[in-house]
């Protein structure tokens, strides 16, 4: 297994249920539904990719951990990327402040990284 990694999905797995908990007790009040479906997202695929995550350390012992290895670093990178960018999102929208909404812009390269992550454990598994 890799160690490392189940480190790192522990901890984004716990960061996620605490925004979750944010979002839906401390932000309901401040923020509109168009906000609040913004970081609703933003918690939901980052607990998808905690999974992936933690997937990707146990498979580490069974198949090609090069390929595993750049999985794990695209879940990673796409977590701070994808769901990152839309907390910051809503944190400005939350304080009135729309002139950052190009944080948005930042959210499919994120996007592009889960995907790669995914096709990393395709290939990982193919190869092996």
């Amino acid at each position: 297994m890799h160690k490392s990694f189940l480190i790192t999905a522990a901890l984004l797995g716990a960061l996620a249920v605490a925004l979750g908990a944010f979002g839906a007790h401390g932000l309901k009040a401040k923020a509109n539904d168009y906000t609040l479906g913004i970081f609703e997202t933003a918690v939901k695929y980052q607990f998808y990719h905690v999974f992936a995550l933690l997937a990707v350390a146990i498979l580490f012992q069974f198949f090609n951990a090069t390929w595993l290895l750049w999985s794990g670093r695209m879940f990673i990178a796409g977590t701070v990327l994808f769901s990152g960018s839309l907390y910051l999102l809503t944190a400005f929208l939350v304080a009135g402040n729309e002139s950052m909404k190009w944080l948005g812009a930042i959210t499919p390269i994120g996007g592009l990284c889960f995907i790669a992550g995914w096709v990393c454990i395709a290939v990982a598994v193919w190869k092996s």
